[in-house]
C-alpha cells in the first residue's frame, strides 16, 4: 500500500506542470488566433475604434502577453473562464451545462467499446486461425477503417429513418425518460464506440494468445484445472495489462470523437458547443472547452494509471 501511495504521489505531483504546460499552450494559440474579441463582442454592429480600444482596454486586452496569461491563470484558479462576448455569460455555465451529456456520451461509449472488445478478443484468441478468428479479425479491421461520422451516418439512414427503431437526433434527458434518454444516446454511443473496441479487440487478441501459450497455462490444464477457470483467473489478470493502457489514450479518441458525433446528433454537449462558438467566433468558449477537455483527459489517463497499479504487482514491486 505505501508503494501504491507513494507512486500515486508522484503521478499527481507530475500533472501540475502538466496541466500549467496544457493551460499555456491554449492560451498562446488562441492569442496568436485571427480572431479579435472586440469584434466579436460587436457583432452585427458597427463599433467605433474609440469602442474597440475602450473594450480591449477594461478587459485587459492591451496588456503585455505575460500579465495576461498571469491574469488568465489566477482567473482559472478561482473557476473563472472569462465571458462569452456571443451570450454574454459565464463560460463555465456553458461548460458546466453541456459537459454532463459529453460525459455520459464518452463513458457510455467506453463501456460499450470494452465489453465488445473483451468478447471478441477473447473469443479470437480460444478459436485463433479458426472461423469465429477469421470473422471477427474481418469485421475489427473494417471497424478501424470506418470513420466514426461515417459509421454515424449510416445508424441514422438504416436504424433511425427506415427501421424507426431510434430518434434521428436531439437528447432526452434521463430524469425525464430513462428509456428515451437510452434511446436518444444508444446510436452516437456505438457510432462513437466501434472504431475503438474494433483496435482494441485486435489487441486483446494478441495479448491473450502470447499468454495462452505460456508454460503456466499449459500445466495448469494439464493438472486437471477447467480451462474456463484458467482462463478467467489467471490468462485476462496478466493478459489485460498491456490493453489497459492502450485504452487510456482511447478514451483522448472518444472525448475528440465527442465533437463530431455530437453534431451528427444534434446533442447539446461539449461538440455542439465547440461548434458554434468555433464558427460564431467566441474566442472564450472554444478556450474553455479546450481546457477542460485537456484536463478531462489527463484525468482519465491518471484513473488509467492507478488501475494499472492494482492488476500489475510487478510494477508495484519494482516502484
Amino acid at each position: 500500500m505505501t508503494a501504491i501511495v507513494r507512486i500515486l504521489a508522484r503521478r499527481v505531483l507530475l500533472l501540475i506542470p502538466l496541466l500549467l504546460g496544457i493551460v499555456l499552450f491554449v492560451f498562446l494559440v488562441m492569442r496568436f488566433s485571427d480572431v479579435d474579441p472586440a469584434s466579436a463582442f460587436f457583432q452585427g454592429a458597427n463599433p467605433t475604434p474609440a469602442q474597440l480600444h475602450q473594450f480591449r482596454e477594461d478587459n485587459g486586452l492591451l496588456d503585455p502577453l505575460p500579465v495576461r496569461y498571469v491574469h488568465f491563470l489566477g482567473d482559472l484558479t478561482h473557476g473563472d473562464m472569462g465571458i462569452s462576448v456571443l451570450t454574454r455569460s459565464p463560460v463555465v455555465d456553458q461548460i458546466t451545462t453541456a459537459l454532463p451529456l459529453t460525459m455520459q456520451l464518452t463513458f457510455l461509449g467506453l463501456g460499450i467499446a470494452v465489453v465488445l472488445s473483451l468478447i471478441g478478443g477473447i473469443t479470437a484468441a480460444i478459436y485463433r486461425d479458426r472461423l469465429p478468428d477469421q470473422l471477427i479479425r474481418v469485421v475489427s479491421l473494417t471497424g478501424v477503417a470506418a470513420p466514426g461520422f461515417w459509421l454515424a451516418l449510416l445508424m441514422i439512414q438504416y436504424l433511425a429513418v427506415e427501421l424507426g427503431w431510434f430518434p434521428t437526433g436531439g437528447y432526452i434527458n434521463p430524469g425525464d425518460s430513462f428509456t428515451g434518454w437510452l434511446k436518444s444516446m444508444t446510436l452516437p454511443a456505438f457510432a462513437l464506440s466501434l472504431p475503438v473496441a474494433a483496435q482494441l479487440t485486435r489487441i486483446i487478441r494478441t495479448a491473450v494468445v502470447e499468454e495462452l501459450d505460456k508454460d503456466y497455462v499449459r500445466t495448469a490444464i494439464g493438472n486437471g484445472l477447467p480451462p474456463v477457470v484458467v482462463v478467467g483467473r489467471n490468462v485476462l489478470r496478466n493478459a489485460l495489462i498491456n490493453p489497459l493502457t492502450v485504452l487510456g489514450l482511447r478514451v483522448g479518441y472518444l472525448l475528440g470523437g465527442a465533437v463530431v458525433i455530437e453534431t451528427i446528433f444534434s446533442l447539446p454537449g461539449m461538440g455542439k458547443l465547440m461548434i458554434e462558438a468555433v464558427k460564431n467566433g467566441d474566442p472564450a468558449v472554444v478556450q474553455g472547452v479546450v481546457i477542460t477537455t485537456a484536463v478531462g483527459f489527463v484525468v482519465v489517463n491518471l484513473v488509467i494509471d492507478i488501475l494499472y497499479l492494482l492488476v500489475n504487482p510487478r510494477l508495484r514491486g519494482a516502484s
